[in-house]
C-alpha cells in the first residue's frame, strides 16, 4: 500500500476533502530540491467511512499495484493511441493519396482525443468501486479527541 497523510479540509455528508503536503517518497529522492511536484499540495476526495472531521490528520492508502496501473493507463495509453493513430494515418494516406505527414497528424491526433474520451469514461465508470480511488485508512490525530491530561 502507498500511504499518504493528510489534514481533513472539510467534510460533506459521505466525503472528506483531505490536503496531502509533501509526499514521503519525495524524502528519499535525490531530486527533491529541484522537483516543484515536493512543493505543491494537493487536495483529493475521498469516502469518509471513519466519520473524519475537519482538521484532523488521516492516513489516505492506495493499493500499490492499482497506482501502477492507473499511471501506466493514464501515462502510456495516449501515447500508445497517437503512436497507433500515426502509424495507421500514414498508410491511410496511400489509399486516399494525401500527403502522409498530414494524415498521420490529423490520424494521430484523433487517436489521441479518443483515448481522453475513453480514459473519462473508464474513470466514470470506476467510480462506482472504490478499488482504484484513494480511502482513508485510519485517523492519526484528532483536534475534537481528548489529550492525555485532560479531565473528561
Amino acid at each position: 500500500m502507498i500511504s499518504e497523510q493528510g489534514i481533513v479540509e472539510s467534510t460533506n455528508k459521505k466525503s472528506a476533502f483531505i490536503k496531502i503536503t509533501k509526499s514521503s517518497s519525495c524524502k528519499h529522492c535525490s531530486e527533491q530540491d529541484s522537483c516543484s511536484v515536493s512543493q505543491r499540495n494537493m487536495i483529493i476526495q475521498v469516502e469518509n467511512k471513519l466519520d473524519a472531521k475537519k482538521g484532523d490528520m488521516v492516513e489516505v492508502s492506495v493499493p500499490e499495484g492499482t497506482f501502477i496501473k492507473l499511471s501506466l493507463m493514464v501515462y502510456m495509453f495516449p501515447v500508445a493511441a497517437l503512436m497507433v493513430g500515426a502509424f495507421l494515418g500514414n498508410f491511410l494516406s496511400m489509399a486516399l493519396k494525401t500527403d502522409p505527414s498530414v494524415t498521420a497528424a490529423v490520424t494521430g491526433a484523433l487517436f489521441l482525443v479518443v483515448s481522453f474520451l475513453v480514459l473519462k469514461a473508464f474513470d466514470k465508470k470506476k467510480r462506482s468501486g472504490d478499488r482504484f480511488y484513494p480511502r482513508m485508512t485510519r485517523i492519526v490525530f484528532s483536534e475534537k479527541a481528548p489529550q492525555s491530561g485532560d479531565n473528561i
